[in-house]
């Protein structure tokens, strides 16, 4: 039996205690709030991610430091490189994996919005370069460090373009205004993968020093999206238009939140396709059919839709 430090307790961070609980193993979950799931064998702390010394310690004897950390989006340039070095020494000082949640920022615009594990890292916009520091800050630590991607995520709980644009509008027989073009293909990762991932690849030497693909069902549209969950919940389809690229923009000259969305919608006018293939050939992995997100998202769709970015 193991022990693990889990920062963060959204709905990757407990997906990935509840993997990690039901092999055995134990679990101190870290979240400002030291609120998470309830289990005899997770240990539920309020730290400051930050704090390095705390992080050591209660990381003291840990196999694996996992970053499921979720700092405020409009603030990411001030909060990620403390908290990042932070998990970085505490996985250093107790010789352990570290595992970092990463998203697809990274790679910035790419030619037909295809991404491999081998694409180069290419961010144009604040939100991915501070992304590309973070891994090659743990890639330089020393740490055994392994980083698991994903695209827009789908499941109970999980914050992307479906619980906060298609699922409100669906709820309340709306139009959906979403950005970019609805009709393009997008890839979504389901949060159960990327935690199974993450799981997974902690460990296997094969993983270390590279960055992964969660396992990611083909690309559809927004607008399939949508149809797809209201013909699964029996709910009637709603309209998806697309919303006027320079209304975003134009909010994001006074609303913080709107500027920094309109920094990535880079990924919302071009086809956006995540590639797991090498993930999936080299670990034996598949990615999980998207009927079950869907169904998980229409059984907590009031706690789904109680997060939003932020």
């Amino acid at each position: 039996m193991s022990n693990h430090v889990i920062i963060g307790s959204g709905p990757i961070g407990s997906a990935v205690a509840d993997l990690l609980v039901d092999r055995g193993d134990t679990v101190t979950m870290v979240t400002r709030s030291g609120r998470g799931p309830s289990h005899p064998q997770i240990k539920l702390v309020a730290a400051d991610a930050a704090d390095a010394r705390r992080l050591t310690t209660l990381a003291e004897g840990a196999a694996t430091v996992f970053n499921c950390a979720n700092p405020k989006y409009t603030e990411w340039t001030k909060l990620w490189f403390p908290m990042n070095d932070a998990m970085i020494a505490a996985a250093k000082a107790a010789d352990a994996a570290y595992v970092i949640t990463g998203n697809l920022y990274v790679y910035g615009p790419q030619p037909g919005g295809r991404m491999n594990e081998n694409t180069p890292m290419a961010a144009v916009g604040r939100k991915g370069k501070v992304r590309v520091k973070m891994w090659q800050d743990a890639l330089n630590s020393g740490v055994r460090t392994v980083e698991v991607r994903g695209s827009d995520y789908i499941g109970s709980g999980a914050v992307g373009i479906f619980s906060s644009v298609l699922l409100p509008a669906i709820q309340k027989g709306r139009t959906a205004w979403a950005p970019g073009n609805p009709d393009l293909p997008h890839s979504f990762t389901y949060t159960g993968d990327m935690a199974r991932t993450m799981v997974a690849l902690a460990h296997d030497e094969r993983a270390h020093g590279k960055a992964w693909h969660a396992p990611t069902q083909p690309a559809i549209t927004i607008r399939e999206l949508a149809d797809r969950y209201t013909d699964m919940t029996g709910q009637p389809r709603v309209k998806v238009r697309a919303l006027p690229r320079f209304v975003m923009r134009t909010a994001g000259l006074v609303v913080p939140m709107a500027r920094e969305l309109a920094e990535m919608d880079y990924q919302f006018y071009a086809p956006f396709h995540l590639d797991s293939s090498l993930t999936e050939r080299t670990f034996g992995l598949e990615p999980t059919p998207l009927d079950v997100p869907l169904r998980e998202t229409a059984a907590s769709v009031n706690a789904t839709l109680a997060r939003r970015m932020s």
